[in-house]
């Protein structure tokens, strides 16, 4: 009986996980649509269509489908290329161009991912984040601190050797 009740437990648990999981608000660009002019939002886009101009989604993901071309410079968190590319691209957090991707554009990024088969052609600029930065810089410090009260004290040891 008691492993009844932990399978019932168990089988009610991945539905709990399900429930409190965010679900994905994303906005489609169907394979048809055509659009010139800025394309931004407050959402996850998808494009399949063709977008020229520019597309602004600063904080969220940008995926450019397989049918999707896109002439145009993107900013966002994170941006997925699957389809075709030219433009710009600045991403705060990660760039992902995938094997049948292309790209002919500059880009500035934190973290960057070209699978093989993928296209790229333009200059790359990986940026650390700044509080990432900060962190490895007081990191640093404290390394830099107990080394210098070390070499302080050796020479002191040293003349003490000396001096006798």
């Amino acid at each position: 009986m008691p492993s009844d009740s932990q399978k019932s437990q168990a089988s009610s648990n991945p539905n709990q996980a399900k429930t409190v999981s965010v679900p994905v608000e994303q906005a489609t660009i169907g394979r048809s649509l055509v659009i010139k002019g800025e394309v931004s939002g407050t959402e996850s886009l998808y494009i399949d269509g063709r977008i020229e101009g520019t597309v602004n989604f600063a904080g969220h993901r940008v995926t450019i489908g397989d049918n999707g071309s896109v002439a145009a410079n993107i900013s966002g968190r994170e941006v997925v290329i699957l389809g075709k590319v030219q433009g710009n691209i600045q991403c705060t957090d990660r760039l992902d161009i995938r094997g049948q991707g292309s790209l002919t554009g500059d880009v500035v990024t934190q973290r960057i991912s070209v699978e093989d088969g993928a296209i790229l052609k333009g200059s790359v600029q990986v940026r650390a984040a700044e509080q990432k930065t900060e962190k490895s810089q007081q990191a640093k410090a404290k390394q830099a601190e107990p080394a210098k009260p070390a070499t302080t004290e050796q020479p002191k040891a040293a003349a003490a050797v000396a001096g006798a």
